[in-house]
């Protein structure tokens, strides 16, 4: 086995095992034939070949450069197929409307949701092959979680579909599900709120306190608390995790506008504080467990 080839198999593929599985996902998807489509780890190409006779133009990035190459040859008849070889999270993005459809690495689906999600001009909507745990994490399933929390006013996300783990070869040794998201329009917090609303957020779930009324006792002065309860039918002494994102939704809205400046400073920042502590315990790791 040549050098490269084990550089390839020490990293598990989890390729489309059949056509139908491709088709099953795109119809998920539902791409119309005017659409741009970005497909993360294209891999062999199934997933490729059936989004090229179902939209406009296929955008097909491939990391690896054996599989790009052998893919490159194999969708030349496709003439509205771009291959790109290349590290997606290091590519720009459209500035026109577009979709995205992939069978993603799974060990890094946090940064490519993150990147997808926080782009000046984010996909209209997208559906991506991911770890069943990883995607009730950003659906906020069973219980609610920070990363549901952060997205949900810019979009709608929920788990589309599961699939077997014959649908992929080899198997994963996981449980996988499409986890779909929408772009919202309007957004649900406006453009000049966004970053105080991901503070607020940021700091109820990282606070290392157990309930809402300890965590944002600095915050909410008791007279309002009692108030809160019965105008947005929210308990203070749920946890986080426990409250829907309706709640989270109308309490940054009660607590924002009448928040004094002196009250909102032990919340400022609270989202850029959390990246520090992660990025100091966490280096980044962009290995590959996905393809078309």
């Amino acid at each position: 086995m040549s050098r490269e080839s084990r550089k390839r198999s020490s990293h598990a593929q989890n390729f489309l095992a059949r056509p139908a599985v491709a088709r099953q996902i795109i119809a998920r998807a539902e791409i119309e034939p005017d659409d741009l489509v970005i497909e993360i780890g294209a891999g062999r190409g199934m997933l490729t070949r059936a989004l090229a006779g179902s939209c406009r133009q296929v955008l097909a990035i491939e990391k690896d450069g054996t599989l790009a190459r052998r893919l490159a040859r194999e969708v030349r008849p496709h003439g509205n197929v771009a291959l790109v070889e290349g590290d997606f999270l290091d590519l720009p993005l459209p500035l026109t409307p577009y979709k995205v459809v992939a069978n993603i690495p799974f060990n890094i689906t946090a940064a490519i949701v993150a990147r997808l999600t926080q782009a000046g001009n984010p996909p209209e909507e997208a559906v991506l092959v991911v770890q069943r745990e990883a995607a009730e994490r950003f659906v906020g399933q069973p219980r609610q979680t920070l990363a549901a929390v952060l997205l949900q006013p810019w979009f709608e996300l929920s788990i589309a579909a599961r699939l077997r783990q014959n649908d992929f070869v080899p198997p994963p040794r996981v449980e996988v599900v499409l986890l779909r998201f929408s772009k919202r329009g309007p957004p649900l917090v406006a453009p000049e709120d966004a970053q105080d609303y991901r503070d607020f957020v940021t700091y109820g779930f990282t606070a290392w306190k157990p309930t809402l009324r300890e965590a944002y006792g600095t915050v909410i002065p008791p007279a309002q608390q009692a108030r809160l309860a019965e105008d947005i039918h929210l308990d203070l002494c749920r946890r986080p995790s426990e409250v829907d994102f309706d709640r989270w939704l109308a309490l940054f809205r009660a607590l924002r506008r009448p928040a004094s400046p002196t009250r909102w400073r032990v919340i400022a920042g609270a989202e850029e504080r959390l990246r520090a502590r992660q990025e100091g315990l966490i280096k980044p790791h962009r290995g590959r467990d996905g393809g078309g």
